[in-house]
């Protein structure tokens, strides 16, 4: 005679969700803010192209910016440029820790030119009262 198997029939059904309450996320921002500034000269412009050099700039206390010392384009962040005080697009320049270069013809002597790159990975969160999260209620029935 052949065995046969029983199964257990069972079905479950969510009777109450779980529902999350409270719970405080504290976020703390501090953004890194920097700008340089610098007048075009003739040895800057190019027919093609604007090159101002970390060391043609100057920093916000007027010390000169040292060679290759401009900030790297941050991962958190921006840069802007500003050329005779009009932002200008972000596709018109290039910025590198050694330059400025700006997509620019027809540049005149003697414009002011202002970089400002604002960093913000110094941000951080924590958890400061974790979220209470109730139960599931199942009804289960066989």
């Amino acid at each position: 005679m052949a065995a046969s198997l029983i199964k257990l029939f069972i079905t479950a059904a969510l009777a109450n969700a779980p529902v999350a309450s409270n719970g405080t996320v504290t976020t703390t921002v501090n953004p890194e803010v920097t700008r340089y500034n610098a007048l075009l000269t003739v040895t800057m412009i190019s027919p093609t192209e604007t090159t101002i050099l970390a060391e043609e700039f100057l920093d916000d206390d007027g010390n000169p910016v040292p060679v290759n010392s401009l900030p790297a384009v941050p991962t958190d962040g921006y840069f802007n440029v500003y050329v005779n005080g009009v932002l200008q697009q972000e596709g018109l320049s290039t910025l590198t820790t050694a330059s400025l270069v700006l997509d620019t013809i027809g540049a005149s002597v003697g414009t002011p030119v202002v970089l400002e790159v604002a960093d913000f990975s110094n941000t951080s969160s924590v958890i400061t009262t974790p979220q209470t999260i109730s139960a599931p209620a199942i009804d289960v029935t066989t």
